[in-house]
């Protein structure tokens, strides 16, 4: 699935026309759904009414057989439950519940689950509990997720540490009708030949059919290929993510034919420096897979259809 990016113009204002444009696209290329207003769709930067047009708008334009799933999450259990019914009423067929963090000595293991199980229990929609402990400084212990994962209204995790090892122990104690995916995308062999159902990554928004072969290698038993599949993608995974972060992605998203917009401060864009490396980044990856430029863009597999 993927966690698209929210398009803004030169103007930091929506830009629901790219938004739309960039999903008739990717509704194409195989994926199995969408994230709306996850960490990369900038979510902690629209208010409520912003926030209910971008979900009003990808939910218009995603076919009903893809799986359209929500972010939502707040500080208190309270608002959280609040956002979730908002994010249900509009269409979501999932909802993606970050960990509540800004009270961060408090949030025990117990918290954790109380806070989920409550959530889940006052949701018209199932919950898949979202982990990423280097934006939140939150860890999901594997006894937490493991009582999670008997709750009937909470069917997943996105586990987006990276963390092979935890990974793997939160598989083991899961119930086995829960749902594992990865949120990383250098981990997506490692996390699919542990057993993860599958995964939610921002590199795929710009890659999705390198990411889609993995999984698909994966799945035929052909380790070779899907190693030699995540080394290509390894080095751009990195640079949309952790090394220039969502204006990264929107980088890539320009050059590989989609539209990336730009981000809302505090974030900022990529130097000049840092755009050159991308763009070189992105056509080597569609030169690795045959892709064909298009408008000067990379083309074929992750750029502009063929």
């Amino acid at each position: 699935m993927l966690p698209f990016p929210t398009p803004f113009d030169a103007r930091g204002e929506l830009d629901l026309a790219a938004l739309r444009a960039n999903l008739a696209r990717w509704n194409a290329a195989g994926v199995s759904g969408y994230v709306a207003l996850g960490s990369t769709g900038e979510r902690v930067h629209l208010d409520e009414a912003e926030s209910l047009r971008v979900v009003e708008a990808a939910r218009g334009a995603v076919p009903r057989e893809m799986i359209f799933v929500v972010g939502v999450g707040q500080q208190s259990t309270r608002e959280t439950i609040k956002e979730a019914r908002r994010a249900a009423d509009a269409g979501a067929d999932a909802l993606l519940v970050i960990t509540p963090h800004f009270y961060r000595a408090a949030m025990t293991q117990a918290a954790l689950a109380e806070h989920y199980e409550r959530v889940a229990d006052e949701s018209t929609a199932p919950v898949v509990v979202y982990s990423i402990p280097q934006n939140t400084g939150v860890t999901l212990a594997a006894e937490t997720v493991a009582r999670l994962s008997r709750h009937g209204n909470i069917i997943g995790l996105k586990e987006s540490s990276g963390d092979v090892v935890a990974f793997v122990e939160m598989l083991r104690v899961a119930s086995d009708e829960f749902a594992m995916l990865t949120g990383h995308g250098s981990a997506l062999h490692a996390a699919l030949s542990s057993g993860a159902r599958g995964a939610i990554l921002a590199v795929a928004c710009c890659a999705p059919r390198t990411t889609i072969a993995i999984a698909r290698a994966v799945e035929a038993g052909d380790h070779e290929r899907a190693r030699t599949l995540q080394r290509r993608l390894i080095p751009l995974a990195r640079a949309v993510t952790t090394r220039f972060g969502i204006g990264g992605l929107k980088v890539a998203l320009d050059r590989a034919g989609y539209s990336g917009g730009t981000v809302r401060a505090p974030l900022s864009m990529p130097d000049e420096a840092a755009r050159a490396e991308i763009a070189r980044l992105v056509a080597e990856l569609a030169d690795s897979e045959g892709a064909r430029p298009v408008d000067g863009k990379a083309g074929g597999p992750e750029g502009a259809a063929t």
